[in-house]
């Protein structure tokens, strides 16, 4: 009989890992609490810049190509630059979840969209805690033989109310679909809250999104044409405050507090957490502007990193015997490749569990290796909790850079794979049933 896994949450790093474990030989099911996949992913866009096309480049040669051969697809515009930001890809945010979905299914992962996760029932085991089953928020109870969670770190209203502008309707909706449940904390292990520079807790999300057909003809043609338009702020229009507020620490750069920088995902990703509307529409060109997502961007965004799970780096929960995460329910982790490179390495970590086999630690020789163990390393530090880490900027990326991890150079990417012997791991099949 196949082993049962069940991953809590359809993010980014929840379809990672339920891709990594279905490649392995597990029988996959993914819940989430909304009709949507990808979660944050459908408002984000951004790849491949800075030291995420290294990572990207990793993952594929590890074996994880499939999600970034999606978002190569359907991108709007490659090898785009912006202020502190070189060749990026921005994939379009309203055709990708469809497309995310259609891979499952092709790949017989079952899909449980507005199944909300409420609570787990666990025994206690040698190595703490055994999870048995899962319960939703219907009443039913599904059980497995491991467990995946990448529930992320936003919501619920609570949270967004305490620690933020209040609750700004975004793309996780608590109100229609039902808050975020942390399922660590169901079972009994305390999570880690991430911190602001003054000691608050969470931290903004970085941008909100305008509807294209709202700004000018001249804003609008730019940005299909480029990808990216930069328009110089008056100076009693600059807040540079709201870099300080940002989780998205590689753009809190004095660029995004001098200007509007907007990106073409689709939708024009205006970077910055919230600007207020009627300032907004005193600048020449957005006269007219309207948010689309968040709802509330003239106000505030959602508040992230207040639920991080205390984990090993091969991701396996402390505390926990048969539980994974990934994404940001595994540390301070900004962006849609930190969050494919976590949960694919606990994907495929659930099935060498469940193997009986040693659980891989990426070396950190590898820039994925080295921002996970990096990472959960200065989580335990003073100010651990006030750092945010992507390859894409901030401190994390100027380490790529120190320690001679970042290239864009593919074939000395895969020699370094290939030195310790993990190209195409992740294809390896290694539970039959």
């Amino acid at each position: 009989m196949k082993k049962k896994v069940i991953v809590i949450g359809g993010g980014w790093s929840g379809i990672a890992a339920s891709i990594a474990a279905k490649k392995c030989g597990a029988d996959v099911t993914v819940f989430e609490k909304t009709d949507l996949l990808l979660g944050l992913g459908n408002v984000g866009g951004i790849m491949r810049n800075n030291g995420r096309y290294t990572a990207a480049e990793e993952n594929i040669a590890l074996g994880a190509s499939e999600l970034f051969e999606l978002t190569d697809r359907y991108s709007r515009h490659k090898n785009v630059d912006f202020p502190g930001h070189r060749h990026a890809s921005l994939y379009d945010v309203i055709r990708v979840e469809p497309a995310v979905r259609r891979l499952l299914r092709d790949m017989d992962i079952e899909i449980r969209l507005i199944s909300r996760v409420v609570d787990a029932d666990y025994e206690k085991s040698g190595n703490g805690r055994y999870l048995r089953n899962i319960s939703l928020a219907d009443g039913s109870v599904q059980e497995a033989d491991a467990f995946i969670e990448c529930t992320g770190s936003t919501g619920p209203m609570g949270n967004c109310l305490t620690y933020g502008n209040g609750c700004s309707m975004c793309i996780l909706r608590c109100p229609a679909f039902g808050p975020r449940t942390s399922i660590t904390g169901r079972i009994g292990l305390t999570d880690i809250m991430g911190q602001r520079a003054d000691g608050a807790f969470g931290a903004f999300s970085g941008s909100c999104k305008l509807e294209k057909s709202s700004l000018s003809d001249e804003i609008r043609e730019e940005l299909d044409r480029k990808g990216v338009v930069v328009i110089r702020l008056e100076k009693e229009q600059i807040h540079r405050e709201k870099l300080d507020l940002k989780v998205c620490q590689q753009y809190a750069l004095d660029a995004y507090a001098e200007n509007i920088v907007l990106l073409d995902t689709g939708y024009a990703k205006l970077m910055t957490p919230f600007f207020p509307l009627d300032q907004l529409r005193q600048i020449r060109g957005f006269e007219n502007a309207r948010y689309i997502d968040p709802y509330a961007g003239g106000k505030g965004n959602s508040i992230r990193y207040l639920s991080v799970a205390s984990r090993t780096d091969a991701m396996r929960v402390k505390g926990a015997e048969n539980m994974f995460c990934g994404g940001e329910k595994s540390g301070l982790f900004v962006g849609h490749t930190e969050a494919i490179t976590t949960g694919s390495l606990a994907g495929y970590n659930t099935c060498r569990y469940l193997k009986g086999l040693p659980l891989l630690e990426l070396p950190d020789g590898l820039a994925t290796g080295d921002l996970i163990s990096y990472a959960n390393a200065q989580s335990e530090k003073e100010n651990g909790l006030k750092t945010r880490y992507t390859f894409a900027g901030a401190e994390f990326f100027e380490r790529m850079k120190e320690r001679g991890l970042y290239t864009t150079d593919r074939e000395e990417i895969r020699k370094r794979l290939k030195k310790y012997g993990l190209n195409d791991i992740y294809r390896e099949k290694l539970l039959h049933g």
